[in-house]
């Protein structure tokens, strides 16, 4: 089958890899039918050393089961699902407390022998903990947004709920990619009623307004800290929504939050410290957040999806073949894509 395989900072290229087998009786292999690009594999096109092996790449997918192994139950070939970035036995004292994330018996795709999700086909292990089944066919046209499900909607609304949003709270979200968007459709869904959305391209704060921003600050730093302040009669907001994972987004989080509220922060950290000195203490600020358990979060968000609540899919903006996958990456790299998805 072909795959995606990354060889270096922007060497991204399509090959031919084993066709995916059942090799444990707890596997499925499933055809992928809609993958896409996270923001996180930039980090790896952005900065990967040159490998000429390379590796595999991708972990967001859905797709319809091929084959499953004897221990598999609950899932037939034909059946549509959906898996989350991570994967995991669903038994363990950890998946029990929905925290997939710390299965002690899964893992990641694209690693150690596992497929990555930008492919033709993925062998899913511990597939019966792994996988949700979708009540669509595979030519629904929920299917944007029933993707959006793997990982970067339940990422947007884990930080919205670690932060504890809520009808009365107020909320900064900052970043405007697809999971700070996210985040703004997640903190509505929660029931924030005043929603400020930090961000500087208008094509995607325009999705963030629709999906539930009511203002929109485009300054970044020291001035999008005083704007923020301005707008909130200098108090700042009870929540913080971290979506970039810089750490001049993280400045800004403890700049613009109120004090004793919560700074939640979703953006995979691209830093070793966290700058929580002793202003901070002194204001009784609280860090959540963390890597989300998606497979927890998927049964909940799921029913709006299917009954159109709550359009998560609109954060795609650019459909690209799996042999064009290349053209995905530049084009989320030179931001002229939010989200790109990828049709094998």
């Amino acid at each position: 089958m072909r795959a995606t395989i990354i060889h270096g900072a922007g060497d991204v290229r399509v090959e031919t890899v084993p066709d995916p087998k059942i090799l444990e009786p707890t596997d499925a292999v499933v055809r992928v039918v809609s993958a896409c690009i996270c923001g996180s594999d930039l980090w790896p096109y952005q900065s990967m050393p040159a490998s000429e092996q390379g590796a595999r790449i991708g972990h967001e997918f859905l797709g319809v089961i091929e084959d499953t192994g004897s221990g598999v139950e609950g899932f037939k070939p034909g059946d549509l699902v959906v898996a989350p970035f991570v994967w995991s036995d669903g038994t363990c004292d950890f998946c029990l407390q929905g925290l997939q994330t710390s299965c002690r018996h899964g893992g990641m795709w694209a690693r150690d022998g596992v497929d990555g999700g930008q492919g033709e086909a993925v062998r899913v292990p511990q597939a019966a903990g792994t996988l949700v089944k979708l009540p669509v066919g595979e030519d629904s046209a929920l299917l944007a947004s029933l993707l959006s499900l793997s990982d970067v909607f339940p990422t947007g609304y884990h930080c919205a709920r670690t932060a504890g949003v809520n009808p009365r709270t107020t909320v900064t979200v900052i970043g405007d990619g697809a999971v700070g968007l996210s985040a703004v459709l997640s903190a509505k869904r929660l029931g924030a009623e005043r929603i400020i959305l930090m961000g500087r391209h208008t094509d995607r704060t325009d999705l963030g307004v629709e999906f539930g921003a009511t203002e929109v600050v485009t300054e970044r730093g020291a001035e999008g800290v005083e704007r923020v302040r301005e707008l909130t009669g200098g108090d700042g907001t009870h929540t913080v929504l971290e979506c970039v994972g810089l750490i001049e987004a993280i400045e800004t989080a403890f700049g613009v939050v109120g004090d004793g509220g919560t700074v939640s922060r979703v953006g995979a950290p691209q830093y070793d410290q966290v700058p929580m000195d002793f202003g901070v203490f002194m204001r009784n600020v609280t860090l959540t957040g963390g890597v989300a358990p998606a497979r927890a979060y998927i049964p909940e968000l799921l029913p709006d999806v299917l009954e159109g609540r709550i359009k998560p899919g609109k954060v795609f903006d650019q459909t690209v073949a799996l042999d064009d996958v290349a053209a995905g990456y530049e084009a989320m790299a030179d931001r002229t894509a939010l989200k790109v998805l990828v049709r094998p």
